[in-house]
C-alpha cells in the first residue's frame, strides 16, 4: 500500500516537471507552484516537493498552496487527503451552497479575492485533519504577506485554521488599503470640480470608474463576509481563533460603511459635475440671448427701412443715413445699460 502511494508520488511528479518543461520550450510564463509548510524540530519548512507528502508526519502539515498545478497534483492530492478538490467553475459559483460547504470533518469554502486592476480572482479553501488547501491560479499578495507573517511567529500557527484566518485578515487588510486608495481618488477629484473651469466628459467617465471600482470592492468584502459568518457557525473551529473571526466581521462592516460613504460621494460629485455643466450652458444660452436682444432694435429698424413703400419721408433726407445709424446705436446702448444695472451682464 505504501509502496504504490509512493509509487503514484513520484510518478504525479515527473508529471509536473515535464508539463513545467514544455511551458518553457513554448516560451510561456510559468506560474504553476505547489507548496507544502509543514513543522519540523519547532521551525516552519517549506517543500515544492510531492514527495515531500511521505516523509511529513501529517500531524505536522499545516498548508498546502497549489498555485495552477496540474491536474494531475490534484488529483494525488485528493486521493492522498481524501478530499476533493473543486473545478474552476465549481470555484467561481455565486450560489451560497456553493461558496460554503461543511462536512463531519472538514471545510471548504471558496472567496474571491481583489487584485490591483480590480479584477476578481476566486480561491477555494479546503481544511480537513488541520491541514489547510489552498487552490488559486494566480499570484496574490496576501498569500505572499500570509507566508512572512507565520515565518516571523511559528509558534502562533499550529493548523491550517490559524494559517486560514491569517489569510482572511490579510485579505481585509489589503481591501482597506485599496478603499483608502479610492477616497484618496476621490478626494482629488473632487478638488479637480473645485478649481477646473473648462469641464469635460473625461472627468464623468473618472466618476464612473471609481463607481464601478467601489461597486467591485463592496461586492469583494461581501463575499467575505458571508464566508467568515459561516465559519463561526462552525462547531469544530478552533475557539482560540473565533475572536479573531469576529473582529474579521467588524472590520469588514467597517468597511461596508466607508464604500458606502464613497458611493455617498461619488454620486455627489456627479450631481456636482452635472450642475456645473448646466451653469456652463446657461452662461452660454444667456450670452447668445444677450446678443440677440442687443441687435433686436437694429435689425427692427432696418427692417423697417427696408421695406419698399413709395412715401418714406426719411429716404430723401440728407442725414437719414446717420439718424438710422445713430438710432440702432443708441437702442443697442439703451438695451446694454439696462442689462447692465440689472446685472444680467
Amino acid at each position: 500500500m505504501l509502496r504504490n502511494k509512493f509509487l503514484r508520488l513520484v510518478i504525479s511528479g515527473l508529471v509536473m516537471n515535464l508539463l513545467l518543461i514544455e511551458k518553457q520550450q513554448k516560451g510561456d510564463k510559468i506560474m504553476s507552484e505547489l507548496r507544502l509548510f509543514y513543522h519540523e524540530d519547532g521551525k516552519l519548512k517549506i517543500s515544492k516537493n510531492l514527495d515531500t507528502l511521505k516523509k511529513v508526519d501529517l500531524k505536522d502539515l499545516i498548508w498546502i498552496d497549489l498555485n495552477d498545478v496540474p491536474d494531475a497534483i490534484e488529483t494525488e492530492l485528493e486521493q492522498f487527503l481524501k478530499i476533493y478538490i473543486q473545478e474552476d467553475e465549481e470555484i467561481e459559483e455565486i450560489e451560497m451552497s456553493s461558496r460554503y460547504m461543511q462536512t463531519d470533518d472538514s471545510i471548504v469554502a471558496n472567496s474571491n479575492f481583489l487584485l490591483d486592476n480590480y479584477t476578481l480572482e476566486p480561491v477555494s479553501f479546503i481544511i480537513k485533519n488541520n491541514i489547510l488547501v489552498s487552490v488559486r491560479n494566480t499570484d496574490l499578495k496576501s498569500f505572499s504577506e500570509t507566508v512572512k507573517k507565520i515565518y516571523a511567529n511559528t509558534k502562533n500557527f499550529p493548523s491550517g485554521y490559524h494559517v486560514l484566518v491569517t489569510l482572511l485578515e490579510t485579505r481585509v487588510e489589503y481591501d482597506a488599503d485599496m478603499i483608502e486608495e479610492i477616497t484618496d481618488l476621490i478626494t482629488g477629484l473632487s478638488k479637480t470640480l473645485n478649481t477646473e473651469d473648462d469641464l469635460d466628459q473625461d472627468i464623468l467617465i473618472r466618476i464612473k470608474d471609481l463607481q464601478e471600482k467601489v461597486m467591485i470592492i463592496r461586492q469583494n468584502i461581501m463575499d467575505k463576509q458571508r464566508v467568515v459568518s459561516n465559519m463561526l457557525k462552525c462547531d469544530f473551529f478552533p475557539a482560540d481563533l473565533l475572536p479573531r473571526l469576529t473582529m474579521i466581521i467588524k472590520d469588514i462592516n467597517s468597511l461596508f460603511e466607508y464604500t458606502r460613504f464613497g458611493f455617498d460621494r461619488l454620486d455627489y460629485l456627479q450631481d456636482t459635475f452635472l450642475g456645473l455643466v448646466n451653469l456652463q450652458q446657461n452662461k452660454i444660452i444667456k450670452i447668445f440671448t444677450v446678443v440677440s436682444v442687443i441687435f433686436m432694435p437694429p435689425t427692427l429698424i432696418a427692417s423697417l427701412y427696408g421695406m419698399n413703400f413709395k412715401f418714406m419721408p426719411e429716404l430723401n433726407w440728407k442725414y437719414g443715413y446717420l439718424f438710422s445709424i445713430g438710432l440702432m446705436v443708441l437702442f443697442s446702448a439703451a438695451v446694454l445699460l439696462y442689462f447692465r444695472r440689472k446685472k444680467w451682464l
